[in-house]
């Protein structure tokens, strides 16, 4: 761990030892230090945020957000433009590290220009060494570096940036600490996510998470409930509660509970209408979550539960715990309890080792399953990772032929899936304008998928029945029906 800050002897006994405390005292701080600026250049000072990667980094982002809107700056969309550009990045694709370096290169350039820049980058990309060591070397404008587990010490590691002048890295290896009450700045006002835990123990053998993400930490439940009894309070009517591995939640605190036993919690909460959660894995999915979705008034139905692959044998290389058999079997179990249960799934093709027989077995679960929806992806290999020094490494031809056959095998499928709806009325809760067709709304239903319908902006965050009229494959085309 590096850190460069310039805080005396005298200040530093007046700082809080504590958290959150602690980082309030820094957030007026820079509020400080902001403020002489703006005195100083008779302007206000922008921030953009950029978030790569997954749900997990688009909630850490509304954290960075809250804390850059206490200190007093002003969010500006365009990072061109912004006065303060944090990119919080994304590893799990090697590719996704090019194009972080890509833009930063026209930053560079930006920066020169304006003196007052400050870029920041943060997320799993950082925890990655390798990755320091060339922002060090070939990135010195980049003023803030800081990985997963100490988001919330933003505030001052800004201050620190500001006292010293100098890039300043902070980056831990690990971390068993999770800080609560942090300022957030939430996209939508009427939905949020909430992270229940942090980090991962599985280990796919394909994955870099559980090393950029640090081992499997729970939050505390009271913690957990108290934010969303403070979110509904504010008008939010639908939770998502984020990990990597939801339905193991429970399992490192001093008094164990289950995901269901939560969920059972969560659902006492007046106001919330809703609860979705992700992700789920299939090793972990107990008989008491089943009962508990089963029985729930406000639990979506819809249920995300990767596959990956349909073969045993692959399962066994990828190190996902379950076979075939055993998978088959708990969506056999799930249908039987919720019948009207949305699935979907990921699935990577290509693994190292993957045999045409593999594959038929991949095709063989998505026809058997029949899925809503899927995420389909390529095996893309991942530089640090078990697999990536896999004998057996797929040719991209075939890889791409296997890739076209169950792209095709998965839309054909999740159509006629969408239009057993059809004709149905269905609550919705009404997200946006429809962002090809002003005159619609585009609302979303419990099993997860859209509908478009006409409508205006005052029904945004408020519940609708729907007449889902015209399924479009992925989505419908629907009318309020009046009560």
């Amino acid at each position: 761990m590096e850190k460069k800050t310039l805080i005396t002897a005298e200040a530093e006994m007046q700082i809080p030892v504590t958290e959150p405390e602690r980082q309030y005292y820094f957030i007026e701080k820079a509020k400080e230090n902001l403020a002489k600026l703006m005195e100083q250049e008779k302007r206000s000072f922008t921030f953009c945020v950029t978030t790569f990667g997954c749900q997990m980094n688009a909630r850490d982002s509304e954290k960075l957000v809250g804390i850059l809107e206490q200190i007093g700056y002003v969010e500006e969309p365009d990072e061109e433009k912004a006065d303060f550009v944090i990119y919080n990045t994304c590893t799990v694709r090697e590719n996704a590290n090019q194009r972080v370096y890509g833009r930063l290169g026209q930053l560079g350039r930006i920066k020169k220009k304006n003196p007052h820049m400050m870029i920041a980058l943060c997320g799993c990309m950082m925890q990655e060494p390798e990755v320091v060591e060339k922002l060090k070397k070939s990135y010195r404008f980049v003023d803030l570096i800081f990985g997963t587990h100490n988001i919330y010490k933003f505030a001052e590691l800004i201050v620190s940036r500001m006292n010293s002048g100098k890039m300043v890295i902070d980056i831990w290896k690990d971390t068993d600490k999770i800080v609560e009450d942090l300022p957030s700045e939430r996209k939508y006002p009427f939905k949020s996510g909430v992270n229940i835990m942090f980090g991962c123990n599985n280990f796919c053998s394909y994955c870099i998470v559980p090393y950029v993400r640090g081992r499997e930490r729970s939050r505390d439940p009271k913690a957990i409930i108290r934010e969303i009894e403070r979110l509904a309070e504010d008008g939010v009517v639908e939770v998502m509660l984020l990990g990597q591995n939801v339905n193991s939640y429970g399992k490192t605190l001093e008094h164990p509970m289950s995901f269901a036993q939560l969920l059972q919690e969560i659902e006492k909460i007046d106001k919330i209408e809703r609860i979705r959660f992700m992700t789920s894995h299939p090793k972990d999915l107990s008989d008491e979550l089943i009962e508990v979705m089963a029985q729930s008034k406000k639990i979506c139905r819809h249920l995300h539960l990767p596959v990956q692959s349909g073969s045993t044998r692959i399962l066994e290389k990828m190190n996902r715990r379950y076979t075939k058999e055993h998978y088959l079997g708990l969506v056999e179990k799930i249908r039987t309890a919720i019948p009207d249960i949305s699935l979907t799934t990921d699935i990577i093709v290509g693994f190292p080792g993957e045999t045409e027989e593999d594959f038929q077995e991949t095709l063989d679960v998505v026809r058997k399953v029949e899925y809503d929806s899927a995420f389909t992806f390529i095996y893309s290999k991942r530089t640090g990772t078990p697999a990536a020094v896999m004998e057996g490494q797929i040719p991209d031809e075939v890889v791409k032929d296997r890739f076209g056959r169950l792209l095709e095998e998965v839309q054909t499928i999740s159509a006629r899936m969408c239009a057993k709806h059809e004709g149905t009325v269905q609550r919705v809760l009404v997200e946006s304008h429809n962002e090809h067709d002003e005159r619609l709304m585009t609302g979303r239903l419990s099993n997860n998928l859209l509908v478009h319908f006409p409508g205006d902006e005052s029904m945004i965050g408020k519940f609708a029945d729907v007449r889902l009229d015209e399924c479009k494959g992925f989505y419908y085309i629907g009318k309020i029906v009046e009560k």
